[in-house]
């Protein structure tokens, strides 16, 4: 039988000036792919094990011999010209597919933990939606049991407007809001985390 639960990571290809951009415009494009490297790494440590399937959506293209283990998650890629429609496509497929609940997380939340996680799922038991807001205005995850499209729609992605304005869609809905964590996508993120000196220009 199908696992009710599906757990969506989006990554992006980490390829050399093409990913933690804005980090990189601070501390340059191989440290910013160092750490982006990093992140992916602690990535799949917190969803390796998690008791639910799991999918990879890749940004460019799939990759085989990847940190990925495909025994562990089934590698997919993202269909659609923005964030909302690549988003809107996986979930879409998603419960096509016969899945119950949905989350989604992107691959670069180092304050994130596998209990995080499968609270988040846990959440979806009893609410239709559950959102992690992250401090920059956006979220680090969000899920749902039935596909609302509205959400992924109208959106300015990567600003501070992305939750304020998807939880107008959902404003009468029941909604588990978790707590607030840090995204990285700036030096200011990183540069009091001791985990990421290493990778800092001396």
């Amino acid at each position: 039988m199908k696992e009710k639960n599906l757990l969506l990571i989006f990554t992006r290809n980490p390829e050399l000036g093409k990913c933690k951009t804005r980090l990189a415009a601070t501390i340059g494009d191989q440290p910013a792919l160092d750490i982006y490297k990093f992140l992916l790494q602690h990535t799949v440590e917190i969803t390796k094990n998690l008791k639910v399937d799991k999918e990879v959506h890749y940004s460019v293209q799939i990759r085989d011999n990847d940190s990925w283990s495909p025994e562990i998650y089934a590698k997919k890629q993202q269909v659609g010209d923005d964030l909302g429609q690549r988003m809107e496509y996986a979930f879409a497929a998603g419960f096509a597919n016969g899945y119950q609940n949905i989350i989604i997380i992107g691959s670069d939340m180092y304050d994130l933990t596998q209990k995080d996680i499968e609270n988040a799922f846990l959440a979806l038991a009893s609410h239709e939606y559950v959102i992690g807001p992250a401090e920059d205005g956006g979220y680090y995850l969000f899920g749902m049991k039935s596909l609302n499209s509205q959400v992924f729609k109208n959106k300015t992605w990567g600003t501070e407007t992305v939750l304020k304005d998807t939880l107008k869609n959902i404003q009468k809905e029941n909604l588990k809001l978790l707590e607030e964590r840090n995204d990285i996508d700036y030096y200011e993120d990183i540069k009091d985390i001791t985990v990421f000196q290493k990778f800092l220009p001396i």
